[in-house]
């Protein structure tokens, strides 16, 4: 069982380190998106370079990245709810500290909602919903991903009666998410903060 535990990080982790947006910028636009927009290696950052179309299918492939280790690696590795919650932030470790683009990457949201999804999707829902919501009226993604991370342990409380016990868990997750989102809140407080859709100067290492 160990065994299995040690392979299943390991993969969680690789698989959450592909660099999904770097790549499919590199090979639609010949370019390092790390050199363009905000620097950022998410799929908000590909959604300044490429538009739509290729941002969908790649926040997709990183909401992925979450949900397959919790839904497939976990039970094969014999984890419960907190294990394989924990295979998911592993999972999100991968794909904000990528081993393939020398320890940097996104800010985790997409994959730690596809951990939500595999493991709490009632919940997902609701954070989901409110998270496009505070977008549309706000236009920040930062902030709509803060307060929907903030929101998320509340709805699977009253969500999922029967699962209070993997509440604490997500209430870790999200703090992750939160915290990884520290500049961009201090940007919000100081009015600084970049608004969704918004051209931004070549600017690496920037916000996102």
């Amino acid at each position: 069982m160990t065994g299995r535990i040690v392979i299943a990080v390991l993969i969680a982790y690789l698989f959450g380190s592909i660099p999904t947006s770097y790549l499919v910028v590199r090979a639609v636009k010949g370019i390092d998106l790390r050199q363009t927009g905000s620097g950022n290696l998410g799929a908000t950052n590909l959604f300044r370079t490429l538009g739509w179309t290729w941002a969908v299918p790649v926040a997709l492939f990183d909401m992925a990245k979450g949900t397959l280790p919790v839904l497939l690696l976990g039970p094969w590795a014999g984890l419960g709810y907190g294990g394989r919650i924990l295979l998911g932030l592993v999972a999100v470790t991968g794909h904000v500290f990528s081993v393939f683009m020398r320890f940097r990457g996104g800010k985790g949201v997409a994959t730690g909602g596809g951990v939500v999804l595999g493991m709490a999707p009632a919940p997902f829902v609701v954070a989901l919903v409110v998270w496009a919501i505070i977008v549309k009226l706000s236009g920040y993604v930062s902030l709509g991903s803060v307060v929907a991370a903030f929101i998320l342990p509340i709805a699977a409380w009253f969500l999922t009666p029967s699962r209070h016990d993997m509440i604490p868990w997500l209430a870790v997750l999200c703090f992750v998410v939160i915290w990884l989102h520290r500049a961009n809140i201090s940007r919000l407080l100081n009015g600084t903060e970049n608004r969704f859709g918004r051209k931004l100067p070549t600017a690496p290492g920037g916000p996102a």
